[in-house]
């Protein structure tokens, strides 16, 4: 069993690419001990289109990916991810026209994650409780009350958000509530690729679905930890091209 087992992870097969209209990506990357694997799914039926394995999340391998996708047929409506830099800036240059969705789920537990659970000052209380009402906008009204709620927030709060710390030998300054700050910064800059799916049900809010196939993945292959990197690659590609055939 195990010599066929090691020679079926020799001939790994290729993943096939579907020509379709109007897609709906989910992109994310998930780290290994010695990779990176990059996948872009559909979210239609979780059809995963392209993968690559590399080092890191790099602009340019990306931009490469999604100009690969347009040429082989692939039309792409939207993209919803995580907001990493270099996916965001792949995305401006090789697919300017498609929607970008900004994860709630991600934006979500960074600022719950920088706010604590129990933050001392009342503006991080209060934006606690905004950031916790964001994944249950559904609708328009939704969206238009909860931007105001933002919105008012920072106008009361405005100040201490943006006190500085000044170094009077150096002259340098910092801003002195630095998770509040950037908890705020992440939502104002996210703000206008939040709210797409609302108006276009099409496209996925979040990228949870792409984050549960990584862990599914990873679990059926800590099984086999005395695998080599290439052989690891390997069953990642049979685990993708089996579940694509699903």
């Amino acid at each position: 069993m195990q010599r066929t087992f090691y020679a079926i992870l020799e001939q790994a097969p290729k993943i096939k690419i579907i020509k379709r209209s109007n897609v709906n990506l989910r992109m994310d990357a998930t780290y290994f001990e010695k990779f990176c694997l990059i996948c872009y799914q559909d979210n239609l039926d979780g059809y995963t289109q392209l993968i690559r394995f590399t080092d890191k999340e790099d602009y340019q391998e990306m931009k490469e990916d999604l100009e690969n996708l347009i040429k082989l047929g692939i039309r792409i409506e939207s993209i919803t991810t995580d907001g990493h830099k270099s996916i965001l800036k792949a995305i401006k240059r090789s697919v300017p026209e498609a929607k970008v969705q900004r994860c709630l789920v991600h934006i979500q537990r960074m600022c719950l994650l920088w706010l604590t659970r129990y933050p001392k000052h009342i503006a991080g209380q209060e934006l606690r409780s905004i950031v916790l009402m964001l994944l249950k906008i559904q609708t328009q009204n939704d969206k238009t009350f909860w931007v105001q709620e933002f919105n008012s927030w920072y106008t009361r709060h405005r100040l201490y958000i943006n006190e500085k710390t000044i170094n009077e030998e150096t002259g340098r300054y910092w801003y002195t509530h630095k998770l509040l700050r950037r908890s705020y910064s992440t939502i104002k800059s996210a703000l206008p690729n939040m709210f797409h799916y609302i108006k276009n049900s099409n496209i996925p809010r979040t990228t949870n679905g792409i984050e549960g196939f990584f862990s599914h993945l990873k679990n059926h292959l800590d099984i086999h930890r005395g695998l080599t990197t290439k052989n690891r690659m390997n069953f990642i590609k049979w685990y993708i091209f089996l579940t694509n055939l699903k």
